[in-house]
């Protein structure tokens, strides 16, 4: 039986909520490129534009992700339902949905997870929305905000060590964010297009994999 694709609609403010954080999370890439490697990389007019730039937006993305947080935890108390995979999905469901990505999708296999709205995302979606947003994204911001010196940063440094050391986590934990975006776009571009399946989160539709199989 097919499923009313505005069944698995996302909220409105969780899709103003995405774009502008794709937007926020953009800038702090290519800001941070030219802060990192100020002498190959010129996009931004110099040096102290990329920082300022930077630590502005590090602002607005640490409050998108508190209203982020805020919307699913409190507002409609779906954290865990969304975002946090079951003992079932841990014990079978990544195994499958990794075969897939690796193996079955290339030999034009059904999608073994079936969205629903119950079920918007598959268990290896969950794990690495809740690797990143609740793992790696506080540390960018714990980090962000020492460097930042919005408030006096010693005692924050003190736990990491050193500031060298507080600067190189920020950089590599930024490099493994940037990496696992670049792995949400490509998850974008199977089964069908890319542009479909972005233009539906504008739209406020999921895209349906397998819904009418």
């Amino acid at each position: 039986m097919a499923a009313n694709p505005k069944s698995c609609n996302s909220p409105l403010p969780i899709r103003f909520w995405h774009w502008l954080h794709i937007l926020c999370v953009l800038t702090l890439i290519l800001t941070g490129a030219q802060i990192r490697f100020s002498e190959n990389v010129h996009i931004f007019p110099n040096f102290r534009t990329a920082i300022e730039m930077h630590n502005e937006i590090g602002v607005y993305v640490t409050f998108t992700f508190f209203f982020w947080f805020f919307y699913y935890a409190i507002m409609t108390g779906n954290l865990g339902a969304v975002y946090l995979p079951q003992k079932e999905e841990v014990r079978h469901g990544l195994r499958q949905q990794f075969a897939h990505y690796f193996f079955h999708y290339f030999r034009g296999r059904p999608d073994p997870h079936q969205v629903t709205p119950e079920k918007r995302f598959n268990p290896l979606e969950k794990t690495l929305y809740l690797l990143i947003m609740l793992g790696l994204f506080p540390v960018q911001m714990v980090t962000g905000v020492a460097l930042k010196s919005l408030y006096p940063p010693w005692k924050i440094i003190d736990l990491f060590g050193s500031i060298k050391f507080l600067m190189g986590l920020h950089f590599l934990n930024g490099c493994l964010l940037c990496a696992l975006i670049i792995l949400h776009v490509y998850l974008t571009t199977l089964n069908g297009t890319a542009w479909p399946r972005i233009r539906s989160i504008w739209q406020d539709r999921r895209a349906q994999k397998n819904i009418l199989q």
